[in-house]
């Protein structure tokens, strides 16, 4: 199981991909087809026309990673907004929805539930001055 942690970005290529391609093809398109540096480190899926081949294409210090996932029987349960085929960009998924997605767990009528995040030192406004 792959497991992707929460400081890259994670972006699944919404057209269906030839999955005959490789690292330097697979880059290419990265760049050129999704607008994006493909060796910035973040992570780029691609799921093949009929769901049950996807591939990750992933850049660290010295190489690209690519791993290809083949399933015996079935399909990947790719939400359908997820996919498009008649668009041509990258849409940024989270590291669980990602999960859920390689668990062939169908998200159709999930819905996501809001929780407390700590803002961070450098987004809280500072006090206003006191009037008198």
């Amino acid at each position: 199981m792959l497991s992707f942690d929460r400081g890259r970005r994670i972006f699944v290529a919404r057209a269906a991909t030839d999955m005959r391609k490789s690292f330097n093809t697979l880059a290419a398109l990265v760049e050129h087809q999704l607008g994006h540096d493909p060796f910035t480190g973040d992570v780029f899926v691609f799921i093949g026309r009929n769901k049950n081949r996807m591939k990750v294409l992933v850049w660290d210090a010295s190489g690209f990673w690519l791993c290809a996932k083949r399933l015996e029987k079935g399909t990947f349960a790719v939400p359908k907004p997820l996919l498009d085929a008649g668009s041509k960009d990258a849409v940024q998924v989270s590291p669980a929805e990602m999960a859920l997605v390689l668990e062939g767990i169908s998200v159709h009528r999930a819905t996501y539930h809001r929780h407390y995040h700590r803002p961070s030192a450098t987004s809280v406004a500072p006090p206003a001055p006191a009037t008198a």
